[in-house]
């Protein structure tokens, strides 16, 4: 592995996932690393296992479910920037890249081309696991009553499902996001024009994906705008509120 620092074992943390065990894909070519984040993950109820380059983890995901994936950046051949932007093209599996990059450019490139969180090794393994599980939990709509009651978001054409976690665009076709770009969205429609900060938004989004800053809100509704806007260089459904943060334009409607 070319930018790493050991993993580091750890004991049991928490309890294991109740029921079936979430699938981890472990996408990292140093061996020895690869099997103490195997062991750790499957120590704390997870089902996990590794893939040594892009091709390995490509046959992984053709034939089994993918929960989670945690991916290091100085892969043999096709590197983890290039599989990040690659899988999210096609699939809204959680990313977590796991890198010895600590330069703020990689972390601000990983969240710019789909990851949903970035850590840095050496790491807290208690901190790995932590991100892991909020993220899952937010993906997998572990959500309160207003949302199952509320029912699906319209806006501008545009539908919400918070409960599946899925947008359609007025087409009707899905448009792949991550977890933090729902959350985001989510977060925007419940408080439609009405001027939210980027701490404000953080907070709203469960309180804020680990190691989120406001520079990486940015980044993300950048995203989104890629996504819903007619033209992302002059958005007309999120507006930048100069000195105050976003302000989410359409009028929002519950249907069933």
């Amino acid at each position: 592995m070319n930018d790493t620092a050991p993993v580091i074992a750890a004991t049991r943390i928490g309890q294991p996932a109740a029921n079936l065990p979430q699938h981890i894909l472990v996408v990292e070519d140093d061996r020895d690393s690869a099997q103490l984040l195997v062991e750790l993950l499957k120590a704390q109820g997870f089902a996990a296992r590794a893939a040594r380059s892009a091709p390995e983890m490509d046959a992984v995901l053709k034939r089994e479910h993918i929960d989670l994936m945690l991916l290091d950046i100085g892969l043999p051949g096709e590197d983890g920037f290039s599989i990040c932007r690659r899988v999210r093209a096609t699939t809204s599996i959680p990313i977590i890249i796991v890198s010895g990059r600590a330069e703020g450019t990689d972390r601000i490139v990983g969240l710019e081309i789909g990851a949903d969180d970035y850590i840095v090794k050496p790491f807290d393994t208690r901190e790995l696991v932590a991100r892991i599980r909020a993220l899952l939990r937010r993906t997998q709509g572990i959500l309160g009553a207003r949302d199952r009651c509320a029912g699906t978001m319209r806006f501008a054409g545009w539908r919400l499902d918070p409960v599946m976690r899925r947008l359609q665009d007025p087409n009707g076709q899905r448009v792949a996001m991550t977890s933090v770009e729902i959350d985001l969205l989510l977060a925007f429609c419940r408080n439609a024009r009405r001027v939210l900060s980027r701490e404000e938004l953080l907070d709203l989004i469960h309180g804020g994906p680990a190691g989120s800053t406001e520079r990486s809100i940015d980044v993300h509704v950048s995203r989104i705008r890629q996504k819903i806007e007619l033209d992302p260089r002059d958005p007309a459904l999120i507006r930048t509120v100069r000195l105050g943060g976003y302000l989410f334009t359409p009028v929002v409607e519950y249907v069933e």
